[in-house]
């Protein structure tokens, strides 16, 4: 599908705008304890705020393992990003399926605190290079 210049900012934004938004809801579910929630919350931030950049940049992903291949081979590999960015965002989708699917899975404070502060980070540059 060929988005319109128009379109394509629309869509960047909505997709910023959620990133944004899940941010804020893995910090408040932090503060609540929801450490499984936290993890989904971390790594759709993550996503969406990618995808707003794949989106922003001309590129298409169909899937969010295809998401995740994009960023490396457009972002990581032209040096864009470091490599870190691209291991954290494979980590949160790993974290995300086992706490959502695998009932005997429980993340933790000491896994998921230390992440909220990277994703800010990831989320913060993404914006940077999209001009939000």
């Amino acid at each position: 599908m060929k988005l319109t210049d128009e379109e394509r900012s629309i869509l960047v934004n909505m997709e910023y705008e959620k990133a944004v938004k899940f941010l804020g809801q893995a910090e408040g579910n932090a503060a609540m304890g929801f450490w499984d929630v936290v993890a989904n919350r971390l790594y759709y931030s993550v996503f969406h705020a990618v995808m707003a950049m794949l989106i922003n940049d001309g590129h298409k992903a169909g899937t969010h393992k295809g998401a995740i291949l994009v960023f490396g081979q457009h972002y990581v590999k032209e040096g864009i990003f470091p490599l870190e960015y691209a291991k954290l965002y494979s980590q949160l989708q790993t974290m995300r399926e086992k706490g959502d699917y695998n009932c005997v899975y429980q993340t933790s404070e000491e896994e998921m605190r230390p992440l909220i502060e990277p994703v800010r980070n990831f989320v913060l540059k993404i914006g940077e290079k999209i001009g939000k």
